[in-house]
């Protein structure tokens, strides 16, 4: 099922949350609608599920307007933060729910929900109520009881923000396992940029009611289209360091602190303002520049150790590199700069360069 929102606006109290707004989900697609609180991809998400009525613009399903359709003639699958399972109810029969609403016989729905729970890992879970399950085992509950209904579309608002970490991962590859093994088109809603990279086959950044970008989460990390998406995506998060094009290939930064540009802007006109983006993968293990500077933070990380490194100007950038416990603050280091790989965006409007 292919999701086309046309122009798409909602309103709330008189007041615009989304403006017409344009956005395309492919056939068995899972895209995230990725943002800070408060920026309309849950409202967006609720506007799809029928919950909220449009103002106005177009809901297509393949070429179907369902923008005056209720929720429950959609045939959308909604798994929400909190599970809404319901407490008196065994897993069983909050995953049968669905099915005798639609007045399912019984041999059919004990069919449809043992099928589902085989999918889902939760076949020896069945007869417990929600009170006597962990919260992945509810959550699994919840996504079997969105999916048992056969919809044509599954739509997961912060389905995972209830878990702890190590749940959380593994909530993570189950989803996608199941929404790939159903070929289910799918929206999920987050604010974690880890969710939404490794689950996702797009990703949309929401803010304040529009999208910014869309593309692959691999695309949107290498070529970020403002300095807001890429301070959204990374962890830990890129750096920015704002200066002056000198003209002849550098930026002037406060403090005296000059660092190179990439070749692709050696032609930048001098004067001009820009903020040069540092992840911290390309600060410290390879490049031809390189910088000086003194260790302040040391984070251990297990696998990886994490570096605030304060140069000229105090001008701090981040490193991460492989597990090592040779340096210590105040030490003094000179480490090599991927220049090649910085990201750069104008200082006025924060667009990529």
């Amino acid at each position: 099922m292919r999701i086309t929102l046309q122009d798409f606006t909602k309103r709330f109290d008189g007041a615009s949350v989304i403006d017409r707004l344009n956005l395309t989900i492919a056939d068995g697609e899972m895209l995230a609608l990725l943002g800070p609180s408060g920026c309309g991809k849950t409202t967006t998400l609720l506007s799809i599920s029928g919950i909220h009525r449009i103002d106005g613009g177009a809901i297509l399903f393949d070429e179907h307007d369902v923008a005056a359709l209720p929720a429950q003639k959609r045939n959308v699958g909604v798994v929400f933060q909190n599970y809404a399972l319901y407490p008196h109810m065994t897993a069983f029969e909050n995953i049968a729910f669905p099915l005798q609403v639609r007045g399912v016989g019984s041999a059919e729905t004990t069919r449809r929900v043992k099928d589902i729970a085989r999918l889902t890992h939760i076949e020896p879970y069945l007869t417990r109520r929600p009170g006597q399950l962990s919260g992945g085992q509810q959550q699994r509950v919840a996504l079997a009881r969105a999916l048992v209904r056969q919809p044509d579309v599954l739509l997961l608002d912060e389905p995972l923000a209830n878990l702890d970490t190590k749940l959380r991962l593994e909530m993570r590859s189950e989803i996608r396992r199941i929404q790939r093994e159903t070929g289910i088109t799918a929206i999920l809603v987050t604010h974690d940029q880890v969710e939404a990279m490794s689950m996702c086959d797009r990703i949309a950044i929401m803010d304040k009611g529009a999208i910014l970008q869309t593309a692959a989460p691999a695309e949107m990390y290498r070529a970020p289209a403002s300095r807001f998406v890429a301070g959204f995506l990374g962890s830990p998060p890129i750096v920015f360091v704002d200066g002056v094009a000198g003209g002849d290939g550098t930026l002037a930064c406060d403090g005296g602190l000059t660092l190179p540009l990439p070749s692709r802007l050696k032609g930048l006109a001098a004067g001009r303002k820009i903020s040069l983006g540092v992840r911290p993968e390309h600060f410290g293990t390879s490049g031809d520049a390189r910088l000086s500077g003194t260790i302040g933070l040391v984070e251990p990380q297990g696998r990886e150790t994490l570096f605030d490194v304060r140069l000229r100007g105090d001008v701090v950038l981040r490193s991460v590199q492989p597990a090592r416990d040779d340096l210590r603050g105040g030490e003094t280091v000179s480490w090599p700069l991927d220049v090649e790989n910085l990201l750069a965006f104008d200082a006025a409007t924060g667009a990529a360069l």
